[in-house]
């Protein structure tokens, strides 16, 4: 599946992905810094380039006001939606300030409902929502697991390979039910069939 990668300004370790022809890499603004230390061009660079302090001498580049509504992450991830982009990569979208990171997670339901996917990448953890719809993880795969409603309410939510199971339960965006369950390495299954979850996986170390 082609996808867009985007290196966002927030806390992130080594930035490392396998890119074919046709996948496409965004900056965020300070993320452009990342990139370079990272040795990856983009093929766009956007941004108000507050974080930044300079616009970069690039021929592309996509510079927007500071006073704005929308945030520097938001416009790279509608530049990927306007080139036809399903598939979303994001890369220092956690960590740092905590409005930025959950404005990051709102930015997965706005993906959803569009018919994307998107995972958020971090040092300590990985971050992705499904709406409508299920998520699996194979066999042999283990550690911590947590699910939350990023709607008002979720229902027919099932959760299967773990410790603790859950069957067409409903989740709500005020009890947090689906914190820190266990992968059992047997195989597992999480699926919704009406809201969007938000779903967060602790890296192993």
């Amino acid at each position: 599946m082609n996808t867009c990668y985007i290196i966002a300004a927030g806390e992130c370790g080594k930035i490392e992905f396998e890119r074919d022809e046709s996948d496409f890499v965004i900056c965020a603004d300070a993320g452009y810094r990342k990139a370079l230390k990272n040795d990856i061009k983009p093929d766009l660079v956007v941004g108000d380039f507050d974080s930044l302090g300079k616009i970069p001498q690039l021929e592309n580049v996509e510079v927007h006001p500071v006073v704005k509504d929308e945030t520097d992450t938001f416009f790279a991830l509608c530049r990927g939606l306007e080139r036809g982009y399903k598939s979303f990569t994001v890369f220092g979208a956690l960590g740092g300030r905590l409005d930025h990171t959950v404005a990051n997670l709102q930015l997965l339901k706005f993906l959803c409902e569009r018919g994307a996917q998107c995972v958020l990448i971090s040092e300590r953890e990985t971050v992705t929502a499904v709406m409508n719809g299920s998520i699996t993880f194979p066999q042999g795969e283990t550690g911590v697991v947590s699910v939350f409603s990023l709607s008002d309410s979720s229902h027919g939510v099932t959760e299967r390979g773990f410790k603790y199971e859950l069957d067409n339960a409903e989740l709500t965006s005020s009890f947090p039910l689906g914190v820190s369950n266990e992968l059992t390495g047997e195989g597992a299954e999480i699926s919704v069939k009406d809201g969007v979850l938000l779903i967060i996986r602790e890296m192993e170390v």
